[in-house]
């Protein structure tokens, strides 16, 4: 495998330290606002200053500069955003119709104009005129006189500033950034009994942006800001998994119309990394097991989910942020089943919550269009009939969601109705264990 050495000579500018102080604040939607605190030096007079160590992912023109504490004054005048990173391939395109120098695995060197470079080849004109043609793959050592103009080791900011002081002043730096982004992860482990659910909460923040936050003060935002326009694709190949951080939780608040959620202690976002924090600790609430089934969505098929109320008397009262709830259930011997997954949406403190499982394996439905009669030119009534099959050895209740459109009335029904919306009615169906049960309802449709 071939190494690449390079002589670089670097560029005369005064370089931004690293931060003294950092917080990093990621929202859900692939957007993450840095702020942070360096010591920087700055020459009297109109000078340039490369502001380095920023994601690949900045927006640039979101960058906002303040000095601390200090009656000087320096003013930013120009900002340009260099972000054509060192690379072989940059090299060698850079150094075209330039003189560059190669030495293969026996020692012998090849120096010359570099006139083509492509698939695994360069080509060189010698000093004799002489046009040579040498494989990369026999190549231990490339050597360039220097670095190319515009070529660069990371992503830089590189500031024109007018200033009245010489010295060292104490800057704040904010900016936004693409590639951060957080969704919340909940693990549900469902009581033997299953009316009980405890319930954990943990946040899981990818860093995909170009760089690594060190020992920074970390935010979350839950909620949906307004964006002006749509964000750029996160990439996600490469990502790693982060160990899950143990000790203290986040410490939330209201904030704004959000809900900020502040750890309370000094946090490392690595790059292409996911980090998972808890949220909150375990909480147990009351649940409801439903039983529902949508012959639009599915003729046979009959939900099952857990509802519970996010109420401070039902064992939680937190804001639930936006994300995958993930059910399991012990089984005798101990072992953990996933039972299924779900996602909720941010959900405010004392509403309900419903996390759909899965299926049920041991209750059937089933639905038939019986008849149609034409009462006039525009009006025809219907008979549906429903019938629902308990399989199991305890009794249920089934609830029916049946969708209407256009114009509709129920004229008969074996079962009491109430109208969900202008489109739905819903029945509530007692099951006894092994029992089946018809539910029949005629329906008058109305043309106008």
């Amino acid at each position: 495998m071939r190494t690449l050495k390079t002589v670089c000579l670097l560029l005369a500018l005064p370089l931004a330290a690293w931060a003294d102080d950092l917080a990093v604040t990621v929202y859900n939607n692939n957007l993450g606002v840095i702020s942070e605190t360096r010591l920087l030096k700055f020459d009297k007079g109109v000078n340039r200053l490369a502001f380095r160590d920023v994601p690949s992912q900045i927006d640039a023109a979101s960058v906002r500069f303040e000095l601390i504490g200090s009656g000087q004054k320096v003013s930013i005048l120009e900002q340009n955003y260099a972000f054509d990173l060192v690379s072989p391939e940059q090299m060698y395109r850079k150094y075209i119709d330039k003189e560059i120098e190669l030495i293969d695995k026996e020692g012998r060197l090849y120096a010359g104009t570099l006139l083509a470079y492509r698939s695994g080849a360069v080509t060189l004109m010698e000093s004799t005129g002489r046009i040579k043609i040498v494989l990369l793959d026999n190549i231990s050592e490339v050597n360039f006189p220097s670095l190319p103009d515009g070529l660069i080791t990371r992503p830089t900011l590189f500031w024109e500033y007018q200033s009245d002081y010489d010295g060292e002043l104490d800057c704040r730096v904010g900016y936004q950034t693409g590639g951060l982004s957080w969704s919340a992860e909940y693990v549900g482990l469902l009581s033997p009994d299953e009316t009980k659910l405890d319930l954990s909460g943990w946040s899981s923040i990818n860093n995909v942006s170009g760089k690594t936050y060190r020992d920074a003060t970390l935010k979350l935002i839950a909620g949906d800001i307004s964006r002006a326009a749509p964000p750029p694709r996160m990439l996600t190949k490469g990502m790693a998994m982060a160990e899950a951080v143990s000790g203290a939780g986040f410490e939330e608040k209201a904030f704004f119309e959000y809900h900020l959620y502040t750890l309370p202690r000094k946090a490392t976002l690595a790059d292409k990394e996911i980090k998972q924090i808890s949220l909150f600790d375990p909480a147990q609430t009351a649940v409801e097991k439903i039983y529902t089934y949508r012959p639009e969505r599915h003729p046979t098929n009959v939900e099952v989910s857990l509802k519970f109320v996010n109420a401070k008397e039902a064992g939680l009262g937190m804001p639930l942020p936006a994300g995958r709830v993930r059910l399991f259930k012990a089984d005798d011997d101990g072992s953990v089943i996933l039972l299924g997954e779900d996602r909720i949406k941010h959900t405010p403190r004392d509403e309900e919550v419903k996390v759909k499982v899965g299926n049920a394996f041991d209750v059937v439905a089933e639905e038939r269009l019986m008849s149609q009669t034409r009462i006039s030119t525009k009006v025809e009534d219907r008979q549906y009939v429903i019938e629902l099959r308990n399989r199991k050895d305890s009794d249920i209740t089934v609830k029916v969601e049946k969708r209407f459109y256009g114009f509709w009335e129920i004229m008969e029904s074996s079962l009491a109705h109430k109208r969900k919306d202008a489109n739905t009615v819903e029945f509530d169906v007692p099951l006894r264990a092994g029992q089946t049960v018809e539910l029949v309802c005629v329906v008058r449709f109305t043309t106008r």
